[in-house]
């Protein structure tokens, strides 16, 4: 049978952060006011499951043309083009779920909740405009002010990212994106603003989300528009010595700071009992754990500086840098965690059994989602368990959640008791790591408060959020807010500490 029977019960400490997250590309809006700058997303069409979203371009000579985005794969602009706004196609960043205009709103449905965190990112475009102007755009950190004021007056606390996919387009254009180490200058300048700016209101910082998106999607992570192995290898060592750079700073400018690493965590299981399953998985491991070796472990690990030399990688570094990874590390290790793959070297088997999916192969144990994501039960005792076994550090899940096509009833209801039902399986993974394993939790923030544009596909019909976005995947509709029933469950359950799951 799947899924498992609940038994015990469990608690979280009185102190423990409740919440949920979001990102200022899906979410904020407003992309061309205030005096914001373009970034990265604000160049990226819609897509679908099956359609993959697309980074428009310009030449210099006038030529335009898309190029798909594809996760897991290299992606390459053609020689000469630069990322660019182009008319007729739909830009979903540009306004999001218009949190821009609707903060005040959303700010107290978290409160209602009985949210104690808010996972946010800060636009760097709307606070430098080209990203390393030498002032500040007064009217975007009066903006991000404004936010934080209406999270004190209900006592939630900012949890913020600093660069969550929005490396500005002019860093893009004018750099080729992370791949020039004049970008780890540049970073420190930013959040040297920010942090000073925002001394006593925001104390838990996050340097870069999903740090290994490196790699599974360049553009996204580190503003490639060449995403070949030597960029990805010389950008993810530029964001390294960036995020060791912004710790130091952080403890100077506040004792109080903590800089977080954030990283995309998937559990990886073998098909079969073949050593070759399980070789596998563990190659499928260091390459999501590279990340998190250096940025929070503080070192490069071997069997990177090997694949480096095989495949004749030669990183543009100094001798300090790895002083600075060494001595910076990142203060605690929050991660992402939606689900678990499966991974084979038999692949023709699994075919066979009906068991290949687009993402590789289907776990026989686990249901699966529209978009062909499994509900894994256990998922989160294992990652925290295996993050905290190797790097001893604190904890926090600051994303996990389920995206469904979720449907408004006429009188303005959304019965997603399929959410409830994963949220319920997903927190009592989380109680189970904290009170049979021992593992430091700082908080969990669930993906997402409110609805906003799906990240992967660029839809808003694959939805994530406690309320309702009357918004559709073109952009139509009224923006009104909606709880859905999950609000109220979710609500229940911070009130009870986590206990009450029902």
């Amino acid at each position: 049978k799947k899924g498992k029977i609940m038994t015990k019960t469990y608690s979280m400490p009185k102190d423990f952060y409740w919440g949920g997250a979001s990102a200022a590309n899906q979410y904020e809006g407003g992309y061309n006011e205030g005096g914001k700058g373009l970034n990265a997303i604000d160049v990226l069409t819609n897509g679908s499951a099956t359609e993959p979203r697309k980074v428009t371009w310009k030449t210099n000579d006038g030529k335009t043309g898309v190029t798909p985005m594809t996760w897991g794969k290299e992606f390459k602009l053609p020689d000469g083009a630069k990322p660019a706004l182009l008319d007729n196609y739909y830009y979903p960043s540009h306004e999001g779920t218009d949190f821009y205009h609707h903060y005040k709103e959303d700010i107290k449905y978290m409160a209602e909740m009985g949210f104690n965190m808010f996972r946010l990112s800060l636009n760097w475009s709307r606070i430098l405009p080209n990203g390393d102007d030498q002032e500040p755009n007064e009217e975007g950190l009066a903006f991000y002010d404004k936010v934080f004021d209406e999270c004190a007056k209900y006592g939630i606390e900012p949890l913020v990212t600093l660069s969550h996919y929005e490396t500005p387009l002019s860093l893009i254009n004018r750099f080729g994106g992370w791949k020039d180490r004049k970008m780890i200058d540049i970073f420190v300048h930013y959040a040297d603003i920010v942090m000073n700016h925002y001394k006593g209101k925001v104390k838990y910082w996050l340097t870069f989300n999903e740090i290994n998106a490196m790699d599974m999607a360049p553009y996204m992570g580190g503003g490639l528009i060449d995403g070949s192995k030597q960029n990805r290898a010389q950008g993810a060592h530029n964001q390294f010595v960036a995020s060791s750079k912004v710790v130091k700073l952080a403890h100077e400018i506040d004792k109080n700071n903590q800089v977080g690493q954030m990283l995309a965590y998937s559990a990886y299981y073998p098909y079969t009992s073949d050593p070759a399953d399980q070789l596998l998985v563990m190659k499928a491991k260091q390459e999501m754990l590279f990340y998190s070796d250096v940025q929070t472990g503080g070192r490069y690990p071997e069997y990177r500086l090997k694949e480096y030399e095989r495949d004749g990688i030669k990183l543009d570094d100094r001798p300090e840098d790895y002083e600075l990874i060494k001595e910076y590390p990142a203060d605690f290790l929050s991660f992402s965690c939606y689900t678990s793959n499966v991974l084979t070297t038999h692949e023709a088997d699994a075919k066979a059994n009906g068991n290949m999916s687009a993402g590789g192969v289907k776990n026989p144990y686990l249901d699966y989602n529209a978009w062909g994501w499994a509900t894994d039960p256990d998922v989160l005792r294992i990652a925290l368990n295996d993050l905290w076994d190797r790097y001893h550090k604190p904890l926090f899940i600051v994303e996990n959640g389920l995206g469904w096509g979720d449907e408004l009833t006429e009188d303005h209801k959304v019965h997603d008791d399929y959410r409830i039902n994963y949220l319920r399986a997903q927190i009592k993974s989380m109680e189970e790591a904290v009170n049979e394993d021992g593992i430091p939790l700082m908080g969990y923030t669930m993906w997402s408060a409110i609805d906003l544009v799906s990240n992967g596909t660029g839809e808003m019909k694959k939805r994530y959020g406690f309320v309702y976005v009357d918004r559709d995947d073109m952009g139509n509709g009224s923006l009104k807010r909606y709880p859905k029933d999950s609000f109220n469950w979710y609500k229940k359950v911070i009130a009870s500490h986590g206990k009450d799951l029902d």
